[in-house]
């Protein structure tokens, strides 16, 4: 039979010492993956403590991953890997090369003593909601990244304010929270005027836009400027052969997309940045290399990474618009 430590005038507080108890008591070998603990209460009675207390030391072991509750029986160790300081939930919306960036600088910057549990929402409501559900209390952290479903406050209210940052996209009805966002209308609207000198050539302006995944800066920048330039434009959600055409540009979001183009383009015998023009969102290795070079809007996702790792590291509740630029190539 185990016991947990509790001392007196040690200057340790005693959430903490029963914390310190069980890591020993698992690092000793006396308790391993499976076996039970003490409940609350008992653990409250054998050492005059508030339940408070108890409380907050069994919260920061589930945070970390080191005990789970199971209803009706009690708490039971579910890890033996003690080192792990920092437990964090991160909801994408989906995978690719630059989320891939992302995460990779985000785990790096956090230390060597974190663990990060990625999952996706795949921009499905439904799915949002029961992975959030499905989690709650079971991580030190969340890192939301909310795309464009709507009302998504419904369900990240259900978890502590202070452990909560939103990634990307940044709603009107999540402004109380931290985040690491994109300014996507200031960002298009900027980086299409830096480009006027080369734009200005076309006869059409091209977006295609998604509505169901992309977020609706894009749209508002992309209008917003065509606007004041007074220039033609279109808005399509998807790529179709029929619409590629002799002095039109193309803003696009995605790669298959940007495939689809030029496949096209190559069967017409078009010139790329004579013919037609094409800027594309999210710079990526592709990109850089493709027919010569493909014209980008970028933020960089490996700052945005490690900005978030530094935010959650330092406990910093600030709001902060990552960087964006123009990369301009061949394609333009």
């Amino acid at each position: 039979m185990f016991m947990i430590q509790i001392k007196k005038n040690t200057g340790i507080p005693k959430y903490k010492q029963i914390v310190n108890s069980i890591e020993e008591l698992i690092a000793s070998g006396t308790l391993k993956k499976g076996d039970q603990i003490p409940s609350i209460n008992k653990i409250k009675k054998d050492h005059t403590l508030s339940r408070d207390t108890v409380i907050m030391a069994f919260n920061e072991l589930k945070n970390r991953g080191i005990i789970q509750s199971v209803v009706g029986k009690g708490y039971y160790i579910s890890s033996e890997n003690i080192t792990i300081t920092k437990k964090v939930f991160l909801l994408f919306d989906e995978l690719n090369s630059f989320k891939e960036d992302l995460y990779n600088s985000f785990l790096e910057s956090l230390g060597d003593n974190a663990q990060v549990d990625i999952y996706f929402h795949h921009f499905n409501k439904t799915i949002f909601k029961k992975l959030i559900d499905n989690n709650l209390g079971a991580y030190n952290y969340y890192v939301i990244m909310p795309a464009n479903i709507s009302n998504t406050i419904e369900d990240i209210q259900k978890l502590p304010p202070e452990k909560v940052y939103i990634l990307d996209q940044i709603h009107n009805d999540l402004s109380q929270y931290p985040a690491v966002y994109q300014n996507f209308e200031k960002a298009l609207y900027n980086n299409l005027k830096k480009a006027h000198h080369l734009i200005k050539k076309y006869k059409k302006l091209i977006l295609i836009f998604p509505k169901d995944k992309q977020p609706q800066g894009i749209l508002k920048g992309f209008i917003r400027f065509c606007e004041e330039i007074n220039t033609p434009f279109e808005v399509i959600n998807a790529f179709k052969s029929s619409h590629l055409n002799k002095g039109e540009l193309f803003i696009m979001p995605d790669d298959k997309t940007l495939l689809q183009i030029i496949k096209k383009m190559k069967q017409k015998n078009f010139i790329l940045s004579k013919d037609i023009g094409i800027i594309s969102y999210n710079d990526t290795l592709l990109k850089e290399i493709v027919e010569g070079g493909i014209t980008t809007i970028s933020t960089d996702f490996n700052v945005m990474g490690s900005r978030l790792a530094k935010m959650i590291l330092n406990k910093e509740t600030l709001q902060i618009e990552n960087p964006n630029n123009l990369i301009l190539r061949n394609s333009l």
